[in-house]
């Protein structure tokens, strides 16, 4: 059973860009219990995020001047759903 804040997470990294949700909800089903509490905290700001945006940075269109942002993205943008 999920946990219901993980439910919640889950549930928002459902996204309207079809692309975007492909790449969010099987990186938070598989991966985001072996975040830090400090990743899993960033990776929650990130879902504030408009969806153009949050794809813009996860296709390198656009940058984040935070290290730790961009250590995430990097960790979803390599993961390819294959434990």
């Amino acid at each position: 059973m999920i946990p219901a804040d993980l439910k919640h997470i889950y549930w928002r990294s459902r996204r309207g860009l079809t692309e975007l949700e492909l790449k969010l909800v099987p990186f938070v089903r598989d991966c985001f219990h072996s975040l830090s509490d400090d990743e899993q905290a960033l990776y929650e700001k990130l879902l504030d995020w408009e969806d153009v945006d949050l794809y813009d940075l996860l296709q390198g269109r656009i940058a984040s001047d935070d290290p730790l942002v961009s250590e995430l993205v990097e960790k979803i943008i390599s993961y390819d759903g294959v434990l």
